[in-house]
């Protein structure tokens, strides 16, 4: 059997910072694929990639000819796939790509299979972006921590699908934003949210308004970078009701960031745990409930008890 410290790898971000933005810039270009080509779905869950047995993938996207593109991480043997439902395919190498070799590539590769795409070339909710065309100064790609970072993404998502099974609301998928580069999964209390007041850095107000449109409960995983530059699992709500930040969050470890305005659980902290599942469960639960206490909730009509394989729902 595998042992926690299999399942959950280590992640020193500062070792692989490098590779992380260069990851992030590719998953830009190819989220931008999915964005153009995908008709708008209410809070952007048209554009997010999804954690699947290879890596990262689009999942199934429209074509102007009326056929299902799909584009994916394969981060076993560190390619991008692309696959067109009238049988065509091909690949291109990750390592020893910039930025810009990897946009034109994929753009020509798009081209070939008969998918002629044009996207923004500027990055999202990035400090100083460069367009993707000129960008040749992130051009690292370690294929063993791109490797470990997949792996620990498979966890968080299967916990966060569990997480998500015990709640008879509107919630969200659990998926993988491009922008911010985190695995994310929310939770909806029905009621509608105040307007954002947007500035999110390099990200239209548009975006994160209609985001936003209603009261939630988010929780996630990313994997570094910014005022928290370590790997974490993190917790909010917007808006933020009174006394949320004050609600001691579980396990012990978890903690309150007032630099992110949102609660935060170490991932080293989950991995080294004795039963790292419960632990994680724990931090979402606690925040979710820190969250819907605080904002009363209608908890009875929005919670259940988690889902089981293969076991009806009782009602």
């Amino acid at each position: 059997m595998d042992r926690p410290a299999d399942l959950w790898p280590a992640l020193d971000y500062a070792a692989w910072r490098d590779t992380a933005i260069t990851l992030q810039l590719w998953t830009q270009i190819i989220g931008k694929v999915r964005l153009a080509l995908t008709p708008w779905v209410n809070h952007s869950w048209q554009v997010p990639l999804y954690v699947s047995a290879r890596g990262l993938t689009t999942g199934p996207v429209p074509t102007a000819d009326n056929e299902i593109l799909e584009l994916e991480f394969d981060f076993h043997v560190h390619r991008l796939l692309l696959r067109m439902s009238r049988g065509g395919e091909t690949s291109i190498d990750l390592p020893k790509q910039s930025v810009a070799d990897f946009y034109r590539a994929t753009l020509d590769a798009l081209r070939h299979m008969g998918v002629d795409v044009s996207i923004n070339e500027m990055p999202n909710e990035m400090p100083e972006p460069i367009r993707f065309s000129e960008d040749r100064a992130h051009a690292t790609y370690d294929p063993a921590a791109a490797h470990r970072f997949w792996r620990a993404l498979i966890q968080a998502d299967r916990v966060f699908k569990l997480f998500r099974s015990a709640f008879l609301g509107k919630a969200s998928p659990v998926h993988f934003f491009w922008g911010s580069f985190d695995l994310a999964v929310t939770r909806f209390s029905g009621r509608r949210a105040p307007r954002h007041p947007g500035g999110v850095p390099h990200l239209p107000d548009t975006v994160a308004c209609e985001a936003y449109s209603h009261e939630v409960s988010s929780a996630g995983f990313w994997p570094g970078g910014g005022a928290i530059d370590y790997p974490a699992f993190y917790s909010y709500a917007y808006p933020e009701p009174a006394g949320f930040r004050a609600v001691k969050a579980r396990p012990d470890t978890a903690f309150f960031s007032e630099a992110l305005g949102e609660f935060v659980l170490p991932y080293d902290a989950v991995r080294t745990a004795h039963n790292p599942d419960a632990a994680l469960l724990d931090f979402l639960q606690s925040t979710y409930e820190a969250a819907a206490i605080s904002a009363k909730w209608d908890r009875d009509a929005l919670e259940c008890v988690p889902g089981q394989p293969g076991v009806v729902r009782e009602i």
